[in-house]
């Protein structure tokens, strides 16, 4: 039987399978010695070994389209990623480390900026505008009034979306309100998380439609940069590509050369100041860290 890991902790895998159970299981002691881990969200094949219990053995985890480190995540279609206009202010280095590590994977993001009504007009319309110009899809809600929920299930239709952000976003509040009419089906599944052996916070899929799942993560308040060179940060801000070739230097960082397409974009005011900041802020950081 075939099935989606939707939480795992502790060695036991819980496997939303085909029949519309959820089912305990252990991983074969074969994966250890390949060294390969299976991760939430792996497809897999599983044996069941107690049809009462629900309870079985991981046999297979079939191929990965993807997969992430933080969160330890595979098979992503999207990341849906959370920030509130107030109560928490925004952190946009934060906001643009996670940015950069999806550019990375490859994953598209749309960013939405959850408590809308705390925020002034010229708030919004500036972040709308500074991220939208980078190629980013920005969504403005509020769980409160109730704005921007259908035009984030829209987004998520059909798709394996991680839902990420710092704690106190109103990530809770939205993922609850997309779940809406798939609770029935959603109920079993969270009672027999809840009778588990392993209750702990940590990432799981949750089923919300037709082949719809949320990756639910935990809360983030830091993101470290990992696997980069300083001079491959550039790479990750889709809003230099235009400027790419442009600059008199092959290989231009973008930051003391002379002649750069992209530091005259940003005096023209077409590049985002805010983000160029969080640029020079990472290069730095990155340059740091190689020296030690």
């Amino acid at each position: 039987m075939q099935g989606k890991i939707i939480k795992g902790i502790a060695g036991f895998y819980y496997i939303h399978a085909e029949d519309n159970e959820v089912y305990e299981c252990k991983a074969k002691g074969i994966f250890r010695k390949d060294n390969r881990k299976p991760l939430v969200g792996d497809n897999v094949e599983i044996e069941v070994l107690d049809e009462k219990e629900k309870e079985g053995s991981v046999t297979a985890i079939l191929p990965r389209k993807n997969s992430l480190i933080r969160p330890a995540v595979a098979n992503v279609d999207q990341a849906f990623v959370i920030f509130a206009m107030e109560n928490p202010k925004p952190n946009f280095m934060l906001l643009d480390r996670f940015l950069i590590m999806m550019e990375q994977a490859d994953i598209p993001v749309t960013i939405c900026f959850n408590k809308k009504d705390l925020g002034t007009r010229e708030e919004l319309d500036f972040l709308y505008e500074t991220y939208q110009s980078c190629g980013y899809k920005v969504i403005l809600s509020s769980t409160y009034q109730g704005d921007g929920m259908e035009e984030i299930k829209k987004i998520l239709q059909g798709k394996t979306t991680v839902v990420a952000g710092p704690s106190g976003v109103g990530k809770s509040s939205i993922t609850n309100a997309l779940q809406g009419n798939v609770q029935m089906e959603t109920g079993e599944i969270s009672k027999k998380l809840k009778r588990g052996k392993h209750t702990t916070r940590h990432s799981q899929v949750i089923p919300a439609g037709k082949d719809t799942y949320l990756v639910d993560t935990p809360g983030f308040s830091c993101l470290y940069l990992s696997d980069m060179e300083e001079q491959e940060l550039k790479d990750y801000f889709p809003e230099f590509r235009k400027y790419e070739g442009q600059c008199r230097f092959q290989g231009c960082r973008h930051i003391h050369e002379p002649g750069c397409a992209v530091k005259e974009a940003l005096d023209n005011h077409e590049i985002s100041s805010l983000r160029y900041e969080d640029y020079l802020g990472l290069y730095e950081e990155l340059k740091e860290k190689r020296r030690f």
